[in-house]
């Protein structure tokens, strides 16, 4: 037999999965690890927690599994995009690592804007200079401490991190280096004009591969430690989203999927450069050779829900303990009480700024309708509108771009919701979808190794024999009306709100 190794460097945790040839799971495990939050708006892990993770996740596997290490042809990685590794030349990492949904940056995003130039940052990079871009981090720390950018050797991903940590080698793919903002998007290769006009060292990156391509191979100390065979083989993989969309069939035309994980993400695939000109959307290189993928980025999608359970949920926490029910299942029947579109309670999901479409480190969370008559219940409905809202915002402006969405393929642990699907399903007005496996960032880079090993003919190919859709939710007609109504008022809050926002980050920072 013969078996793929898919392992995905989460914000929340490290999961690694080990698959058979035709996609079903053998086993898995997952280790969990702290966010650290010094300032408002900062956000940082250790990169040395995901390597401790990685490590025990894979003997897990390996141990439940009780497969032959021999018989494991290929890893992949998938792992949380534009968090900022940095070593110093004797490979120790000098700072804990600064990773995507970190909002300091709004300076170094003017001082990139200013030297590259608005439009032809766009033009290059595919998108603005965001503050969750690791670009944006990189001047940061240049600008605030730099005693720590003079050690610089190497300026690493999460996922690059820990392959280097595995095999020993430098290295990243083009679709987790898009979210750099160091990438030329069309060409799929480092831009020496952005770098250059940035003055950040070339060599402190990693070469670029496409993402079914070998980067290196477990080296001995890394075997000795994980239990997998020294000399195994070790591909690009990619990103988070492109990994997901891979292990979720967005690999040809037509096919979207909307991720609810801590972030919310609608994904297209396309098959040639399409960028918006706005900057509202992502453009980044598809983990499918010579393709790119279009996406709209919410930051605040499940970890808006998170926060409400973790401050709100006490009582449905412990009956879930006691019970051992999930307490998201509880929360969502109790959501279920409630009406569509909560009697006119409107959740705005800004927990951590906002990407798509405001690009607005700034923004906040907003409940905006409370009246006396709602109960808990209609704020717990109103935060998986809110974030389905903002989710929509994402699809409207794809389809503005011509890109079709004639299926959607919900994913992420939201996409295990039957009523945030049907959600989905209301305001998009496109059928809900869920596939045949739920490890999809997992099997979307053990799709990839599978083809780096010459298992697989093709990602196409691949995603054709191995992925199936397992259920279905149509939009209910008389729904489409009433989330129409609301997601009008909800588009022209932020607009309402934009200055206040502003206001009230000064005000918290005299």
């Amino acid at each position: 037999m013969q078996y793929l190794l898919g392992i995905d460097i989460g914000t929340s945790g490290t999961k690694t999965v080990l698959f058979d040839i035709d996609g079903n799971t053998i086993s898995s495990a997952t280790y969990e690890y702290p966010l650290y939050q010094p300032h408002a708006g900062w956000a940082e892990q250790n990169a040395e927690d995901w390597w401790e993770a990685v490590v025990k996740s894979i003997r897990e596997v390996l141990r439940k599994s009780s497969v032959n290490s021999e018989d494991v042809k290929g890893v992949g990685l998938s792992g949380q995009m534009h968090g900022l590794v940095m070593l110093d030349k004797d490979y120790k990492v000098l700072r804990p690592s600064i990773i995507w949904c970190d909002q300091r940056t709004s300076n170094e995003c003017v001082e990139i804007t200013n030297k590259v130039g608005e439009k032809r940052l766009i033009e290059i990079t595919a998108n603005p200079a965001l503050t969750g871009f690791t670009a944006s981090k990189i001047m940061w720390v240049k600008n605030n401490e730099p005693h720590i950018y003079e050690k610089i050797y190497k300026i690493l991903l999460p996922k690059d991190y820990i392959r280097f940590m595995l095999t020993g080698e430098f290295a990243t793919e083009v679709s987790d280096a898009s979210g750099m903002q160091l990438l030329d998007v069309p060409n799929r290769r480092w831009s020496d004009e952005v770098l250059e006009k940035l003055d950040i060292d070339k060599d402190f990156l990693a070469k670029v591969y496409e993402s079914v391509e070998v980067t290196g191979k477990i080296n001995k100390k890394a075997a000795e430690l994980t239990g997998l065979k020294e000399g195994t083989i070790v591909v690009g993989g990619a990103g988070d989203q492109a990994a997901g969309a891979v292990g979720n069939g967005i690999v040809k035309k037509g096919i979207i999927s909307s991720t609810i994980g801590t972030s919310g993400v609608v994904f297209a695939y396309t098959d040639k450069v399409t960028i918006d000109p706005k900057g509202r959307v992502h453009t980044f290189c598809h983990a499918v050779p010579n393709t790119w993928h279009v996406m709209g980025v919410t930051q605040g999608a499940g970890l808006s829900l998170k926060w409400f359970r973790d401050n709100f949920c006490s009582d449905e926490k412990e009956v879930a303990s006691l019970t051992d029910v999930d307490v998201y299942e509880i929360l969502t029947k109790e959501a279920e009480k409630s009406t569509v579109g909560c009697e006119g309670l409107i959740y705005l999901p800004y927990l951590m700024g906002e990407r798509t479409p405001h690009l607005d480190p700034y923004a906040r969370g907003v409940f905006f309708g409370l009246s006396a008559k709602h109960t808990k219940r209609d704020m717990l409905r109103a935060v998986m509108e809110g974030v389905s809202y903002s989710l929509k915002d994402c699809m409207e402006i794809i389809k503005d771009m011509g890109i079709e969405a004639l299926e959607v393929r919900a994913s992420g642990g939201g996409g295990r919701s039957p009523l945030w699907r049907q959600m989905q399903a209301d305001m998009y007005n496109t059928d809900v979808v869920t596939i045949n496996s739920s490890e999809r960032p997992a099997l979307g880079v053990a799709i990839l190794a599978g083809v780096g090993a010459g298992i697989y003919s093709s990602v196409s190919d691949a995603c054709d024999n191995i992925i199936k859709v397992s259920t279905v939710q149509k939009p209910i007609e008389k729904n489409i009306s009433i989330y129409n109504s609301y997601y009008n008022v909800y588009k022209n809050l932020y607009t309402s709100l934009k200055k206040n926002f502003k206001e009230l980050d000064e005000i918290n920072n005299r």
